[in-house]
């Protein structure tokens, strides 16, 4: 599985402004302290406000903040906001597949892997990792 540089990045910024939700954070301020390409991550921005995700203020005093509570923010809710469908294998979500032969059973190993990694994704909201950030701790599967 591989996670997208728009998903890596998106989920990095949404820990940034919840680790400082006082007040709005600017982009580059957000780029920044990520080491994300400032341009790369306008673009994230796009689609994580078009998904609720954050809204933001124009003006010498605006930013972005968290479009709802850091709690009720799942990573695996981020990963769809930015990059569409969940899991998909050659571009095809797993359940549309069929292999001939002995790679017949090859769908439902996709399926449980898709699974797995959907219910570890949405267990974990961007306030645990903020939370575990600030501790210096990884998270646990």
């Amino acid at each position: 599985m591989q996670i997208s540089a728009r998903v890596d990045y998106a989920v990095r910024a949404l820990a940034e402004l919840a680790a400082d939700s006082a007040r709005p954070l600017t982009c580059e301020s957000i780029a920044s302290a990520q080491e994300i390409p400032f341009r790369f991550l306008k673009s994230v921005f796009r689609d994580l406000r078009s998904a609720g995700l954050v809204r933001s203020q124009r003006g010498c005093e605006g930013g972005y903040w968290l479009g709802r509570d850091a709690a009720e923010i799942s990573v695996a809710e981020v990963m769809t906001a930015v990059d569409g469908a969940f899991f998909t294998v050659r571009g095809e979500r797993p359940e549309t597949l069929g292999y001939p032969g002995a790679a017949a059973g090859l769908p439902g190993l996709w399926h449980g892997v898709e699974s797995a990694a959907q219910t570890l994704l949405a267990r974990t909201s961007i306030a645990d990792l903020a939370r575990q950030g600030a501790d210096g701790k990884a998270v646990s599967a």
